[in-house]
């Protein structure tokens, strides 16, 4: 109601000499309510000020953002983790989007919006966490070592995804005093350098035994152990996963009320995504092998139809639809980091050691956690077990956002070449796979007025 069918209202229904006095306040209210500067003095509860974080709830807040960006940068949005398994082995593009067929088909243009998005996500994560550290000592000096830990994780972790990702010429820019303080484009080995350091920041701070230092603690030994294999350390690798326990977990939560599992909005219901089998000749059986650890159904079967994927066919009207098992629903958390992780890392430096009966054994206390698994034998040579070690991490780490590194290392490592590692030959919705063996630097990079940002130092593996 307006105030002066206000006022017409209570003077109706007042004595006169009551309506009389109240009259000078209801036109006080009337100019009150037609003042135009009222607009421009409106509080917008979206924006943030530096003000508001300066006290030790705002930084922690800041430090609970980051970590919610950390889950949209991994299982909670469209991220790497996805990305990197449909240009890998991992998953067939099920939609008409061009963006996502170029990624599926190794053919990734400068442009593309869909890695756009994922490295957005990714680099939000990794300045909230900076900004959070910031903030943690600046204005809450007695925070547990943990939460400060836990920040350099985020860093370690998706710097390392990312150079698992991208060509050299990746770039992490920054933000000093409310200025933007511009990156240099950096090589691959930079990178993991970086994310090494940061790892290691966040290992020398936990020095407690509580379950958050624990956990915060080998989700950075796995991390480490994860980076170290990139820089083809191997026995460093071992050696940084000891005493991670194989039940161990650092999850991402999902739910019904706040952010969805992505593995089920863009596969299971939107059938964006369809598990591969055997993709482009060297691609693994993912979706048939039968194998507990990567459960599919075909899209609408009685199977299917229990996790409530009822789409019969993928979104581009094709078939087979298949659709991943691991997290059934919205609300399923994800295992970014594990113990399962821990030990396969420890198989591949005793392999690299040349311990092939203990690389085995190692593997095959691994598989024994899982029920339906048989123990692995002897491959008997050099390829066919590093054959074997990489399809029980593909099998166990399915979906993490490991096979697209672990395709480069085959590469840089071991001495395999492109076309016998990625898929290639011809690609399922027509044509032929491209050669590309890592995303190229988004084409948004250019603004950055940095000499040589934007553009691929090398495209090497």
């Amino acid at each position: 109601m307006q105030v002066s069918s206000l006022f017409s209202a209570l003077r109706s229904r007042l004595p006169r000499p009551a309506a009389r006095t109240i009259a000078p306040l209801v036109a006080a209210l009337v100019l009150a309510a037609c003042n135009p500067t009222d607009v421009l003095e409106v509080t917008d509860p979206d924006i943030v000020n530096p003000s508001d974080v300066a006290s030790a709830a705002g930084a922690d807040a800041v430090r609970l953002g980051a970590l919610a960006r950390f889950n949209s940068a991994t299982s909670g949005d469209e991220s790497l983790l996805q990305l990197g398994g449909l240009f890998s082995d991992e998953w067939n593009n099920g939609d008409s989007f061009i963006a996502r067929q170029e990624i599926d088909q190794r053919v990734i243009t400068r442009e593309n919006s869909f890695m756009l998005s994922a490295t957005r996500i990714l680099m939000r994560a990794r300045l909230s966490s900076e900004q959070a550290l910031d903030l943690l000592r600046k204005y809450s000096p007695t925070a547990p070592a943990w939460q400060l830990a836990e920040m350099y994780l985020v860093q370690a972790y998706l710097e390392n995804l990312a150079a698992e990702h991208f060509c050299s010429g990746l770039v992490f820019s920054t933000v000093k005093d409310g200025v933007e303080v511009y990156g240099a484009p950096m090589t691959t080995v930079a990178v993991y350098a970086r994310a090494l350091a940061h790892a290691d920041s966040g290992l020398a701070l936990i020095t407690g035994t509580t379950t958050n230092d624990v956990r915060v603690k080998s989700a950075l030994q796995v991390t480490k152990g994860r980076i170290l294999l990139n820089q083809n350390n191997a026995a460093a690798a071992g050696a940084a996963v000891a005493g991670v326990s194989t039940s161990f977990q650092y999850l991402m939560y999902h739910a019904q009320t706040a952010t969805s599992n992505t593995y089920w909005t863009l596969g299971n219901i939107a059938g964006r995504y369809s598990v591969s089998t055997n993709e482009g000749i060297n691609g693994l059986d993912f979706a048939t092998a039968n194998d507990p650890r990567v459960p599919t159904c075909q899209g609408n079967d009685a199977v299917c139809k229990v996790i409530g994927a009822t789409r019969a066919n993928r979104d581009d009207l094709s078939k087979p639809f298949w659709v991943q098992r691991i997290w059934p629903a919205r609300e399923s958390s994800v295992a970014i980091l594990s113990g399962k992780e821990a030990r396969l890392i420890e198989a591949e430096s005793q392999l690299a050691a040349g311990n092939t009966a203990g690389s085995l054994a190692t593997l095959n206390a691994l598989r024994a956690t899982v029920s339906g698994l048989t123990p692995l034998a002897d491959a008997g040579t050099t390829a066919a077990r590093v054959d074997q070690l990489f399809r029980e991490r593909a099998f166990t780490l399915f979906g993490l956002g490991t096979r697209t590194g672990d395709m480069r290392r085959l590469i840089r490592s071991y001495g395999r070449t492109a076309n016998a590692v990625f898929p290639t030959g011809t690609w399922h919705k027509g044509g032929n796979y491209g050669t590309d063996v890592n995303f190229p630097i988004p084409f948004a990079e250019t603004n950055n007025p940095t000499a040589g940002a934007g553009a691929c130092i090398d495209r090497n593996p």
